[in-house]
């Protein structure tokens, strides 16, 4: 079939894992080639703090905040200054993640394996934590509202936001992402972007006038840039995953809406040039009819160029199968960070899908709720990590730490099952650290 989109033609085969790694639309990034640029950045930075971190920000952002904290005047402005139906919005959505994320920490439970003998397991919140909130083609309150609430969530007691600064604001962030910290109570904002942000978040600068005060983990989505920094400073703080360029894929049947399968994927690839769209589908009249509508209908969007290149590169594309079971199989490998089901038995599909950052049901479950009100989280993994990773979550943010509470007598039933494994490892010394609370041990003389 001639097509806008590529398209792969999988009808008659029984693909291996193997080949479908190898033969489904994939874009990524290759954050090696970009490592040695962000390396000296995050060396610098780690050496010179928070001015170097500005001079940075000033060569790559054309501007030079008058500090790296937002002053809270300037916070509390973009909160007055917010349009009323964007605060009723920012309101409702907030609401939505926080009723869902709330919902998600786990409670401490204790588990007694004999008498005097326990293992509790507690849930203890990271400490202090820095949420990069990106400002390149777009303007993000969305993903403020996806760091901070599951942060809160956990009971982070101490967080920052990071955001470049804008020329055309003042230097500082985009006033809607000021509102957005100033509405959840956030008051510790960075006006820093890109890799310096990620190394004066890893790194601090306690000496500097601002004492800016180091996190121990690291969230939020970012370009290439951002990327790298987060994987060079992983050994230092944690950080939630290494984020590729937005992608969707959408299995469909032949009771899909072709209008409404175009529009879902357009929507992602306004995002970036790089954004991967991909639809699964067992029936060839869908697939000419969706790239029929999306060559009717990109070229009318604000980002059609953007929507084109998105659409038409390598990690885009139509993919056709025999069957429904067989598309599955398909979007499992593919491992989609958004995926919808346009099917008959949307749900019962739905749950037979184990690989996907976040699974839409039916034709009114579109990915764009989940961007901004679903209620669940739009941070969620990319390039195919969805097979062994998960989105931002409340767990995110949460520490499972074990208390091991033995009394004598619990220790005492216990100790030669210790004693012999210990020996059987050739490690006689923690044997020994058993044995000394039972029975005096030889010394040497």
């Amino acid at each position: 079939m001639s097509s806008l989109l590529n398209v792969i033609d999988l009808r008659g085969q029984t693909p291996t894992l193997s080949s479908l790694r190898r033969t489904l639309p994939r874009g990524g990034t290759d954050v090696d080639s970009v490592l040695g640029i962000v390396a000296p950045i995050v060396t610098e930075i780690r050496e010179g703090g928070a001015s170097v971190a500005l001079d940075y920000g000033e060569r790559f952002d054309h501007v030079r905040p008058k500090s790296v904290r937002v002053p809270q005047e300037i916070i509390d402005a973009a909160v007055a200054g917010l349009s009323q139906h964007v605060r009723l919005a920012l309101e409702e959505s907030i609401a939505r993640v926080r009723t869902v994320h709330e919902a998600q920490r786990p409670k401490d439970h204790t588990t007694e394996l004999a008498p005097g003998a326990t293992v509790t397991e507690k849930f203890i919140a990271v400490e202090r934590v820095g949420l990069y909130v990106p400002g390149g083609n777009a303007v993000y309150p969305s993903s403020v509202i996806m760091n901070v609430v599951p942060a809160q969530a956990a009971g982070v007691e101490g967080m920052v936001v990071a955001s470049p600064p804008q020329a055309e604001h003042g230097g500082w962030p985009h006033p809607t992402i000021l509102a957005a910290c100033g509405m959840l109570g956030v008051d510790e904002i960075w006006a820093v972007g890109g890799a310096q942000a990620i190394a004066l978040l890893a790194y601090g600068d306690e000496d500097s006038s601002e004492a800016l005060v180091p996190v121990d983990m690291i969230t939020g989505p970012g370009n290439i840039f951002v990327t790298a920094a987060k994987r060079l400073c992983r050994s230092v703080v944690g950080i939630d995953s290494e984020a590729g360029p937005t992608e969707i894929a959408i299995l469909a049947d032949d009771t899909a809406d072709p209008v409404r399968v175009a529009y879902d994927l357009i929507s992602q690839a306004e995002h970036d040039v790089m954004a991967a769209s991909v639809l699964v589908t067992d029936s060839e009249e869908l697939a000419r009819a969706v790239d029929a509508e999306i060559s009717a209908r990109y070229s009318i969007t604000r980002n059609a160029d953007r929507v084109k290149q998105a659409l038409t590169g390598q990690q885009s594309g139509i993919v056709l199968v025999d069957d429904i079971d067989a598309g599955v199989r398909v979007v499992d490998a593919y491992a989609a960070e958004h995926l919808e089901i346009h099917t008959r038995d949307a749900r019962q599909v739905a749950e037979s899908v184990r690989n996907a950052g976040a699974i839409f049901v039916g034709e009114f479950s579109p990915v764009p709720l989940g961007d901004y009100s679903a209620g669940s989280n739009h941070v969620l993994p990319t390039s195919g990590t969805a097979r062994h990773s998960s989105g931002l979550s409340t767990h995110t943010f949460l520490k499972a730490v074990h208390l091991i509470d033995y009394d004598e007598a619990a220790l005492k039933e216990i100790s030669d099952v210790v004693v012999a494994l210990a020996d059987a490892e050739d490690l006689p010394a923690h044997g020994e650290a058993i044995r000394a609370r039972f029975e005096q041990l030889p010394t040497k003389n």
